[in-house]
């Protein structure tokens, strides 16, 4: 036929890129949800005192550990995937959960979150910035957007941090970033965080061992915990090592400024809170500048 070329017309997506685009957003958008969701586990929790810092992340991170043991020897093909993960963002991972849980002894969620968020993006950009990846303009300028209205979201409710509350927040949202950009280079999420979970099994041996004295736990505790460890931290964190091979660094630290925006959205669809202009105005900014952020991606690359 004249005029026909099997040439892929440049200007569109093959069927194939479009497919994989579409796995990568489901595949961030679930984690990015479970990531809300354990934010909630974690408030009701220790907000709640139905269990304390300490035995929150032993059941936490225990269970997580078993939750994705079970799944990947489930598997068909789990009894031939070797030992994988490592102790080093194993490390992370507990040193994340263990100062995420007393943080939030002494904070209140929005000042907890803007911490922990902040703590998050820094880290993260500043370590692609470190690998030598430099940012366009418009990914500077999406990430300030977004940022700002992460802070326009959580600054009404803000209050003076304790010193100690702020540090481990800190400290816990530097070591999520930290373990989030291990992962970017995983081909086995699954079994990496399968096996990063497990090996944190020593870590809360000993954190069980020295804070005994003050352990205590309650049915609901026990069960928010579990819930917490086995679906939304196990599973939704190996989701996240499978989203991110197709997310820059930028990318991934800017998307999950979504996290309050869902968390706040889960309480006016679940626990009946108000819908207020100020969650709508922030979400339309955070959204926009992670468009930017993803956008400035597209740009370098022509």
């Amino acid at each position: 036929m004249k005029g026909y070329t099997d040439k892929p017309d440049k200007g569109r997506l093959s069927p194939d890129s479009r497919a994989s685009g579409l796995k990568i957003i489901t595949l961030t958008a679930i984690a990015l949800i479970a990531f809300a969701a354990n934010t909630v586990l974690g408030r009701l929790a220790l907000g709640s005192g139905s269990i304390d810092a300490a035995g929150f992340t032993v059941v936490r991170l225990f269970s997580g550990a078993v939750v994705l043991f079970l799944i990947t020897m489930g598997g068909k093909s789990g009894d031939s995937i070797p030992a994988r993960g490592g102790w080093f963002p194993a490390a992370m991972l507990f040193l994340y959960a263990i100062t995420f849980s007393f943080a939030y002894l002494s904070l209140d969620t929005g000042t907890g979150a803007l911490i922990l968020f902040g703590a998050v993006q820094i880290t993260m950009i500043a370590a692609s910035l470190l690998a030598g990846h430099r940012l366009h303009a418009s990914e500077w300028i999406g990430v300030t957007v977004a940022f700002a209205g992460f802070v326009y979201l959580v600054l009404p409710g803000v209050t003076a941090p304790s010193t100690a509350g702020f540090v481990l927040m800190s400290v816990a949202g530097m070591a999520w970033g930290i373990y989030t950009v291990k992962g970017r280079g995983s081909r086995f999420p699954l079994a990496d965080t399968a096996w990063n979970f497990m090996r944190t099994v020593p870590f809360i041996a000993v954190l069980g061992i020295v804070g005994m004295e003050q352990l205590h736990f309650s049915k609901e505790g026990i069960l928010l915990a579990v819930l917490s460890g086995g679906i939304t931290s196990g599973v939704g964190y190996a989701v996240w090592y499978a989203a991110l091979g197709a997310l820059s660094a930028t990318q991934a630290a800017v998307v999950q400024l979504l996290v309050p925006v869902l968390a706040a959205l889960g309480g006016v669809v679940f626990v009946s809170e108000t819908l207020t202009l100020r969650l709508l105005v922030s979400a339309v900014m955070i959204l926009g500048g992670i468009l930017m952020v993803v956008l400035g991606k597209r740009i370098k690359k022509r």
